[in-house]
C-alpha cells in the first residue's frame, strides 16, 4: 500500500504553439471516450456505440479506448475498436497502434494475442521500429514462466542489434535491466551494463533507479548499494525517487541506521522529500514495532509543513496495528470515515487487516457487517480475499460460509489463485494444530511414563 514507484516520469515534449487548444482537444477527446465507455453495456455492444458516434471517433480516441479497457480487463473489446478502426475510411497502418495493442495484450497476460498482432502488424505491410520491439519484450516478461520470458527477450534483444530500424534504445536496455534485476540474475545485470557501456546509448536515472528499485524490492542491499556506486560513477546525480527507493528498501530489511542516514541525506540535498518518503518510514518503523519513531516521522510531516493523504492515513493504521494499537487504528479510521472526502476500499482493508492481524476476526466480520449495511464502502474482490484468508487461517467456519454467501449475492468470482491463497493459510493453520497437538500429546506421555 505505501510502497515506493520508481516509474520514470514522460519528459515534457515540446511547447505547442497553441497549448490552450491542445489541452481543450485533449478533454474533449477523453469526454468522448468515457461518453462511449458508458454507454456500453450488454445490449448495446461496443462496436454499435462506437458506430453512433463515427462522425467523432478518430485515431487519438480509439488509443484512449485501448487503455481504459486495458485497465478494466477488457482485452477483447481492444480487439473489436481495433477491426472497428481497421473498416474506417481514415484508418492507415501505423507503428503506433499495434504497439499500443501490443503493450495492452502483454499487460493482460494475453502473450500470444501479442505475437498475433506483431504478425499481424507485418502483414499489413508495416516494418517493426524499436517501440514495436520493446512493447514486445515488455509482453513476454509479462508471461507466467519467467525464464522462458527472459530467455525470450534476451533473444529479441540481439535481433534489435542486427536491424537498423530496431537498435536496442536506452528504454529497451531499462525494461530489461530491471527484469534481470527482479529475477535476481546479478550476472546479466552485469553484462547488460558493460553491453550498454560499449553502446552508443547513454544510460540515465532511470536507468539505474529501476534496477535499484528492483534489487531494493527482493531485499538484494548490496546489489543495489553496488549499483548506486555505479550510477555515481557516471556523474548521475539521485533524484527524489533514488532517495525514496534507498530509504524503503534499507526499511524492509529494518537497516534503520542506513535508512536515517539516506533521509538527513535527503533533507541537506536540493530534493525535497515526498509523502511516500514520509509513509515508507512509517510503514517499516511500524513493522519493526518501534512506534516512539514512527510518531517522530509524524511529527515530521507536521512540521515539515506537509499535508498527510489518504495513503499516509492508512499506513498509520496499520503502523499502529503492528504496534498492538487497535483502538488508535480505529481512531484513524473513523475520522476519516467522518470527513466528507472519498471512501476509498483501500483503507477499510487496512483496518480489516489490523484486526485480523490482531486476531480479532469477530470485531472484523462487525466491521464488514456494518459497511455493507450502510454502504459507506463500495467493497470490491480485494476485501474479500483479505477476510477469506485471515478466517480460513483462524479456522472461523462460520463466518467462512457467510463470507461466501456475500460474494455470491455481490457477484464476486473467485479465481483459481483467490483459493489457492487461503488453502494456504489454511494449510499452515491446521498443520501449526497438529504440531501443538502432538506436542500435547508428547507431554502426557512423558508425563505418564509411556515415552
Amino acid at each position: 500500500m505505501c510502497g515506493v514507484s520508481a516509474r520514470p516520469q514522460r519528459k515534457p515534449g515540446p511547447k505547442k504553439t497553441h497549448p490552450k487548444r491542445s489541452s481543450s482537444s485533449s478533454s474533449e477527446a477523453e469526454d468522448l471516450v468515457r461518453l462511449i465507455v458508458r454507454n456500453c453495456t450488454d445490449k448495446q455492444p461496443l462496436v454499435n456505440t462506437l458506430n453512433k458516434y463515427v462522425k467523432f471517433v478518430r485515431t487519438e480516441h480509439c488509443f484512449l479506448l485501448f487503455e481504459e479497457l486495458g485497465r478494466s480487463d477488457k482485452w477483447l473489446q481492444c480487439l473489436e475498436v481495433f477491426r472497428w478502426m481497421q473498416k474506417q475510411k481514415w484508418y492507415i497502418a501505423d507503428n503506433g497502434v499495434y504497439s499500443k495493442l501490443i503493450s495492452v495484450m502483454g499487460k493482460k497476460g494475453q502473450t500470444r494475442m501479442a505475437m498475433w498482432l506483431f504478425s499481424e502488424m507485418r502483414n499489413s505491410g508495416c516494418k517493426p521500429d524499436t517501440s514495436v520491439y520493446n512493447a514486445l519484450i515488455t509482453a513476454h516478461l509479462h508471461s507466467r514462466d519467467k525464464s522462458k520470458a527472459l530467455a525470450k527477450a534476451l533473444s529479441y534483444f540481439e535481433k534489435m542489434k542486427g536491424m537498423e530500424r530496431c537498435k536496442p534504445s536506452i528504454v529497451t536496455y531499462n525494461i530489461l535491466l530491471r527484469a534481470f534485476a527482479q529475477a535476481k540474475n546479478v550476472d546479466q545485470v552485469n553484462a547488460l551494463f558493460k553491453d550498454l557501456d560499449e553502446s552508443i546509448v547513454t544510460p540515465d536515472i532511470y536507468t539505474f533507479n529501476g534496477v535499484m528499485d528492483a534489487y531494493g524490492k527482493i531485499g538484494m542491499i548490496r546489489e543495489m548499494e553496488s549499483v548506486l556506486s555505479r550510477m555515481k560513477s557516471n556523474q548521475i546525480k539521485p533524484d527524489i525517487i533514488t532517495f525514496n527507493l534507498l530509504i524503503d528498501a534499507y526499511g524492509r530489511k529494518q537497516e534503520f541506521d542506513k535508512m536515517e542516514q539516506v533521509f538527513k541525506s535527503l533533507l541537506r540535498s536540493k530534493e525535497k522529500p515526498t509523502l511516500p518518503t514520509f509513509n515508507s518510514m512509517i510503514t517499516n518503523y511500524g513493522k519493526a514495532r518501534q512506534r516512539e519513531k514512527a510518531d517522530l516521522v509524524i511529527q515530521k510531516i507536521t512540521d515539515m509543513g506537509y499535508k498527510p493523504s489518504f495513503v499516509t492515513y492508512e499506513c498509520l493504521i496499520s503502523m499502529y496495528g503492528y504496534c498492538d494499537c487497535v483502538s488508535k487504528a480505529r481512531d484513524i479510521f473513523d475520522q476519516m470515515t467522518e470527513s466528507e472526502k472519498e471512501k476509498k476500499v483501500s483503507t477499510l482493508n487496512a483496518m480489516l487487516d489490523v484486526y485480523c492481524m490482531n486476531g480479532l476476526p469477530m470485531e472484523a466480520d462487525m466491521l464488514f457487517e456494518s459497511v455493507r449495511t450502510t454502504g459507506m464502502f463500495s467493497v470490491d474482490s480485494s476485501t474479500y480475499k483479505l477476510l477469506y484468508k485471515a478466517y480460513t487461517k483462524a479456522d472461523m467456519k462460520e463466518l467462512i460460509e457467510k463470507l461466501l454467501k456475500y460474494m455470491d449475492k455481490d457477484g464476486i468470482i473467485p479465481n483459481k489463485r483467490f483459493f489457492l491463497d487461503a488453502l494456504g493459510a489454511f494449510g499452515s493453520s491446521r498443520a501449526s494444530k497438529k504440531s501443538n497437538s502432538r506436542k500435547d500429546g508428547l507431554s502426557q506421555e512423558a508425563a505418564t511414563g509411556k515415552a
